[in-house]
């Protein structure tokens, strides 16, 4: 089988080779210069390399139909390249998912109201363009969420104390999102939509979709949440007990927006003891939820997906739950001055008894400069390991209070000399 696979996620990220076989399959990765070197050189395949300055499925679909070579299938493991697959897919005729079939796990208006007509409870939610038409659609009064149709990591996303500010500020140009207060404006505005806020802690639900049926889930709780991440808070999450009636909600989802086969990252918020839908993705969770879900449960997320993807059977033999609940977290960088990595107060958590890993910068070395979830890039990460979902809650939440990153002047090619030797 001839298998495409556009390339973005940093290729340690989903060890492809756990799940395609690449001395029995004639395998393409496709991907800008940084994506490709993350690739090992022993790895036995074929690199398309395209410059990464239009879209991709553009860039991929011409590279393609220069070289004239067939694919039997197209891939893609990335948030923000399912669509891209998709069109790739429908243009050299490959089967797969189509652009429509995507748009129901990208789409988060779209998902919204097949998850509502499945029954499930969903927050009120309006396109940005027609809210902006007429703002007495929005049928509540409370904190009001803007957010991108197809985004991730709470990029752009802006939280308002009612309908009624959002659209003075949307009148007066401070939003706080670039592409609506500035002159690209008129084309941004159907990218976004407003939705009511819902209180409630935040969970995710992560497993794998065998046939259209849920074969495996594990249910976390945020510590933290992913949009003040953004804003430069630390995050966190931490597995909770198994429950029949949050699995049965889950299947529910899952067949509301027609997921049939691969792995799964679903979030809702735990309103009153009643779940409400958020948002899902047709991929793995960030972070570390694939090294903590196969410690929870054994199963390797994205090698058992593109199995199911290339049309390969997959055995699932799920480990015996021990009682061990696992967690990570990440510390923020991206929000701070331009500058070096220095952490302060870590040192009685990196030796802590549940301390699974520790990732963190070396001292002095650059802070990121966008959003991150990955613990090579993030000031500090980390796998923690206990007894209880409320024990690993609290350790994480003292660790958050108790651990300091400051940014300090740096000459980042005086740093990389010192670093080599």
């Amino acid at each position: 089988m001839r298998i495409l696979i556009l390339h973005r996620i940093p290729y340690h990220k989903i060890d492809y080779h756990l799940g395609i076989d690449h001395d029995r399959h004639d395998v393409y990765y496709i991907g800008t210069e940084k994506s490709l070197a993350t690739i090992p050189a022993s790895l036995p395949c074929k690199q398309l390399l395209r410059p990464g300055i239009d879209r991709a499925s553009d860039e991929v679909i011409a590279i393609v139909k220069s070289l004239d070579i067939t694919f039997d299938r197209v891939l893609s493991l990335s948030e923000y390249e399912l669509l891209d697959a998709a069109r790739v897919r429908e243009a050299l005729g490959v089967s797969g998912p189509g652009v429509a079939k995507v748009e129901k796990v990208r789409d988060k208006l779209l998902m919204k109201r097949l998850v509502a007509q499945a029954g499930l409870r969903v927050p009120r939610a309006i396109a940005l363009a027609e809210y902006e038409e007429n703002p007495r659609i929005a049928d509540w009064t409370g904190r009001t969420v803007l957010k991108p149709l197809d985004g991730a990591s709470s990029e752009d996303v802006v939280v308002f104390d009612s309908p009624s500010a959002l659209i003075t500020a949307l009148k007066d140009h401070r939003t706080g999102v670039y592409s609506l207060d500035h002159a690209t404006r008129a084309s941004a505005t159907a990218r976004f939509e407003i939705e009511e806020f819902v209180t409630g802690p935040i969970l995710h639900f992560d497993g794998l979709v065998k046939d259209s049926r849920v074969a495996v889930v594990v249910g976390s709780r945020y510590v933290g949440t992913c949009l003040d991440y953004a804003s430069g808070m630390p995050l966190g999450s931490v597995q909770i007990d198994d429950h029949p009636v949050a699995r049965d909600w889950v299947q529910k989802v899952v067949s509301a927006v027609e997921i049939r086969d691969g792995s799964f990252h679903l979030e809702a918020i735990d309103h009153a003891g009643s779940l409400v839908f958020l948002e899902i993705a047709n991929r793995v969770g960030g972070a570390d939820v694939v090294d903590t879900f196969r410690m929870r449960t054994g199963i390797h997320l994205p090698s058992c997906e593109l199995k199911l993807l290339i049309g390969e059977d997959v055995e699932l033999h799920t480990t015996p739950d021990s009682g061990v609940r696992y967690g990570w977290f990440v510390l923020p960088g991206h929000h701070m001055p331009r500058g070096g990595c220095h952490l302060h107060g870590s040192q009685g958590f990196v030796s802590h008894p549940w301390m699974a890993r520790w990732n963190q910068l070396a001292q002095g070395q650059p802070l990121p400069r966008h959003i991150t979830y990955q613990a090579t890039e993030a000031p500090a990460a980390g796998v923690v390991a206990g007894p209880s979902t409320q024990e690993l809650e609290q350790l994480l939440e003292d660790l958050f209070a108790s651990v300091r990153i400051e940014s300090l002047p740096l000459d980042a090619a005086a740093w990389g000399e010192r670093h080599a030797a």
